[in-house]
């Protein structure tokens, strides 16, 4: 075990963002008035991403209507939709000629369709304007609405759709309290039975004082409703208010994760302790 007491080892070192394309990415962002998970959830890859001209919009606002003890993106009442917004994601993909885009939001339990219908506009928007573009979503577990959200979503079907179940079970009231294992792993079947075509993803996050036999247990579980894709990450406190780090994961046990997915049937795995659920998305096979 590596004690997360004092420094952080050296594997967990990275740099900030610098050069022309991390500046175009954050003046391009910033004169468009969009959010993103990189900024508000404090990603450590925000440099990485954004200095080779990529980043995660958030979309629906930056107020999540619950409180996860991992994450730092702000919560209370948000606003309404932004009619605006799809076209402004649009006009982001277009500027930087992005031909792959991770769209994600907040949860937002104040829309009776928990923000589906947002989703779809903003991805009919961008397919409009760039035909060829391929489309990550990462949604919410759209509580008490998946049936809903999944039909609403049906004429914009992504490239990729992607639910976080984030930890195992047996750490949900600890970290994740708003949310529900099982009702997780139920929207990752209805979009896989729905669009069975359709690539599905989820992400785990390491180091919060899960055991081996749950990660594996979770592993099997997302295998069991058809999820393709897994990203497994270390869990870094985002900020003072968030869970502390019980564990820091070598990279060698990445490794040993990333074999084991891979043998579990995943088809795409990506396991660092950089990783993060839309970290490096584009990249077709890993």
């Amino acid at each position: 075990m590596n004690s997360p007491k004092g420094r952080f080892p050296v594997w967990l070192k990275r740099r900030l963002g610098s050069g022309e394309t991390f500046v175009h990415t954050q003046k391009t962002l910033d004169k468009l008035g969009l959010e993103t998970i990189c900024t508000n959830a404090n990603c450590p890859n925000r440099g990485d991403c954004w200095s080779r001209g990529t980043a995660t919009v958030l979309i629906l606002g930056n107020l999540c209507t619950r409180n996860c003890r991992f994450c730092s993106v702000g919560h209370g009442k948000p606003l309404p939709p932004d009619p605006t917004e799809p076209q402004r994601v649009a006009d982001l993909a277009q500027e930087m000629n992005l031909r792959y885009l991770v769209i994600t939001s907040v949860d937002r339990d104040d829309l009776p369709d928990g923000g589906a219908e947002h989703f779809r506009q903003v991805v009919l928007t961008c397919r409009n304007r760039i035909p060829q573009i391929e489309l990550e979503l990462l949604v919410p577990d759209f509580r008490d609405c998946q049936d809903r959200a999944i039909e609403i979503l049906s004429d914009a079907r992504p490239f990729v759709f992607g639910h976080n179940v984030e930890t195992a079970p047996q750490l949900y009231s600890k970290a994740r309290p708003g949310g529900d294992y099982q009702r997780s792993l139920a929207l990752l079947k209805k979009a896989k039975d729905r669009w069975p075509q359709t690539q599905t993803k989820s992400a785990l996050m390491l180091g919060l004082g899960e055991t081996e036999d749950q990660i594996r247990q979770v592993l099997q579980d997302l295998r069991s409703v058809g999820c393709d894709r897994i990203a497994i990450g270390q869990y870094l406190k985002p900020d003072k208010n968030c869970l502390d780090v019980e564990e820091f994961i070598t990279p060698e046990k990445f490794d040993q994760w990333a074999d084991q997915a891979r043998r579990f049937g995943f088809t795409w795995v990506m396991a660092s302790p950089f990783t993060r659920s839309s970290y490096r998305a584009e990249e077709k096979t890993l």
